[in-house]
């Protein structure tokens, strides 16, 4: 009983991943990427680290919108971290960082349950205050740097300075990171790490027969934080007639990591308007599924007209809709792409999409020639 009752208090006083501080992309040109993703995302780039700042082998700049921080990183020289992730994945996400309120209580809890360390925790000091940081590894490539930041007050971080360059785009209604997708190659190892390293509990699973077309089928089980705030599809391959997208992406990714980045916004349709405008190419949608969509969905606040012009999918479930739409790959391996995601009461993650999605993929496979 003494047993009983000291794993509820410990649990109960256990400290817990507030939400994602920020994503950290390493890329070929720091530079270049910051004034794309500032383009098409419509953020701004507010911070910059590099030669002038005393950083001597790496460049990072950082953009902002809302509560969606996204830091972009290149590096000078070959040998480096940096420049050898870009050279075996391409532009990715090396590190999605944690905002936490005692650095050190997850940083042990987390290596305590299997997460490599990478860097113990460590302070970082200027004239704004302090901030403390560490960082674990997880199966894979990918990395969490844990941040506690209480009460500082600068842009970003101790050796990054305030820049402004007029990049902020029109507002496009992005308000913050709804989700990002992992493809790996062994789901349950995965979901046991979350759910080991840092206490995340499943929130979703969509079997094969949920999730697949004629061709290709994928399993996925969406791991949640315990504040709701960060949530982390896990999808992980299932045997098909055809290569499946899941299978494409772990081909060109050599290996696991972030397959997608999905944003939240207030507004699909103006967002998508604007997107595009900025030079965003997003997956097409056939003429067929708008006309089964009054049947599937029912009423929704929308017009159907507009939802088919801007190609936007919807989903329905008990507890209300939600609105999507899928990105072209960022670059020139089918890996990395963006969704943009509304959500009216709805929390799933457009299982009824599922079969429209695919198919849309798979004309982008079948034309790369990798289906």
């Amino acid at each position: 009983m003494r047993e009983n009752m000291i794993s509820i208090i410990n649990k109960l006083n256990k400290q817990e991943i507030e939400d994602i501080d920020y994503i950290e992309l390493y890329v070929g040109n720091a530079k270049q990427s910051a004034y794309f993703y500032s383009r098409i995302l419509g953020l701004k780039i507010v911070a910059y680290s590099g030669l002038e700042t005393g950083d001597r082998d790496r460049t990072s700049y950082v953009l902002k919108k809302g509560n969606t921080c996204i830091v972009v990183s290149s590096s000078h020289f070959n040998e480096h971290p940096i420049s050898q992730f870009v050279k075996k994945r391409g532009d990715g996400v090396k590190d999605i960082a944690f905002r936490v309120n005692d650095v050190d209580e997850i940083y042990e809890n987390a290596v305590s349950n299997g997460a490599r360390s990478i860097q113990p925790p460590y302070e970082e000091s200027d004239k704004y205050g302090t901030v403390k940081k560490a960082i674990v590894g997880t199966l894979g490539d990918l990395t969490h740097t844990i941040v506690e930041k209480k009460d500082y007050r600068g842009v970003f971080f101790p050796g990054y300075k305030s820049i402004d360059n007029g990049s902020f785009q029109e507002n496009n209604g992005i308000s913050r990171i709804d989700h990002l997708a992992i493809c790996v190659d062994n789901m349950p190892a995965w979901v046991s790490f979350y759910d080991n390293v840092f206490g995340f509990k499943l929130l979703k699973a969509f079997k094969k027969d949920e999730v697949s077309s004629s061709n290709s089928a994928l399993m996925t089980k969406v791991m949640q934080n315990g504040t709701e705030q960060v949530k982390l599809p896990i999808v992980e391959p299932a045997e098909g007639d055809k290569k499946s997208q899941i299978e494409e992406f772990l081909e060109y990714n050599k290996g696991p990591g972030i397959q997608h980045i999905a944003l939240l916004t207030d507004d699909i349709l103006e967002t998508v308007k604007k997107m595009n405008e900025n030079g965003i190419d997003f997956l097409y949608t056939p003429e067929t599924y708008y006309q089964m969509l009054p049947k599937r969905v029912g009423k929704i606040d929308e017009s159907i007209e507009e939802l088919q012009k801007y190609k936007i999918l919807v989903d329905k479930d008990d507890e209300g809709y939600l609105l999507q739409i899928f990105a072209q790959p960022i670059q020139d391996r089918p890996t990395l792409f963006f969704e943009v995601i509304q959500r009216k009461g709805s929390r799933g993650f457009g299982n009824g999409n599922i079969k429209a999605l695919f198919e849309a993929v798979e004309r982008e496979q079948e034309k790369r020639g990798n289906l």
